[in-house]
């Protein structure tokens, strides 16, 4: 029996900031069979109109994964985006590649209409001990509290279309804000499917997969910066649904970058974000030259 989910759809844009409590698109997908999963306009992402954004897909590897192996905790998902992942829709084939009392492995393939795998991720789960006592680094974060609201980073896309930055909330903490450079940034999302509550790990997939574009060194305008991986790695399950991230980006000359995120929620800090980036000038149209 799928988890049941808990009710906050969005209302449209209001001076380009998004509010809770409307009645527009439930969530980033639909599905009729639990195989075939139908994107909606929120999971179109920046680049392509034909294309999503790799956040909300990512969520439903994760899905997949923590389906297999229910009493371990997912902690690290890495994903391959070797191809677009397509707005038509897709489906998504998952399988224990080894199944240990304490560390197991996953294998996730996103699959296109016509049968071909277009994405792969590999999981590790780990199963959770006993709570004790343990020291820990401090971090100073960001709170909640002090944030103030604001537009997602990339709202205007070159093709013109509904996309990623109309299904989340954003909010920047003091001296913060949807520039270019290293930034701190809160965001709410939609759920991945409209009868079900996303597992945290599920629930952060949408922010991990926006370090690129959060911690941008230049706008799309003159520079693509599109990611061929993601990797999230969690040590602790994060708690609620408004999550952040204290993300940079490392461009070099070569076409070649990185972005780093640290992920947050409102206690500390939950874990890391990482993505390969390609980088290549713009044309006049928005496509990469």
């Amino acid at each position: 029996m799928r988890p049941q989910r808990a009710v906050y759809p969005f209302e449209p844009e209001q001076d380009g900031v998004p509010s809770v409590g409307g009645t527009m698109t439930e969530s980033f997908f639909t599905t009729a069979d639990g195989e075939w999963f139908q994107p909606t306009d929120p999971c179109r992402g920046p680049w392509d109109p034909n294309s999503c954004h790799a956040g909300p897909p990512t969520g439903l590897l994760a899905r997949a994964s923590e389906l297999l192996l229910p009493d371990q905790q997912l902690v690290r998902l890495t994903v391959e985006l070797t191809r677009p992942v397509p707005f038509a829709g897709f489906s998504i084939g998952a399988e224990t590649t080894r199944a240990g009392r304490t560390v197991s492995t996953t294998s996730i393939s996103l699959l296109d209409g016509s049968g071909r795998t277009v994405v792969t991720a590999r999981g590790m789960h780990i199963t959770a001990d006993q709570p004790f006592e343990m020291p820990t680094a401090p971090h100073r974060m960001p709170r909640l509290a002090d944030a103030e609201h604001g537009h997602f980073p990339l709202s205007n896309f070159s093709h013109g279309l509904p996309g990623f930055s109309s299904g989340v909330e954003v909010r920047y903490p003091p001296d913060d804000g949807p520039h270019p450079g290293p930034t701190r940034m809160w965001m709410r999302s939609l759920p991945l499917l409209p009868d079900e509550d996303p597992s945290p790990f599920q629930r952060i997939c949408p922010l991990a997969d926006c370090g690129n574009a959060v911690s941008r060194n230049a706008d799309p305008a003159s520079v693509a910066f599109m990611n061929t991986d993601l990797t999230i790695l969690l040590h602790r399950p994060p708690e609620g649904d408004w999550l952040g991230m204290d993300s940079v980006s490392r461009w070099e000359s070569n076409g070649i970058g990185m972005s780093d995120s640290l992920l947050f929620d409102d206690i500390g800090p939950v874990g890391r974000a990482l993505q390969s980036l390609v980088l290549r000038p713009a044309t006049p149209s928005g496509d990469t030259a």
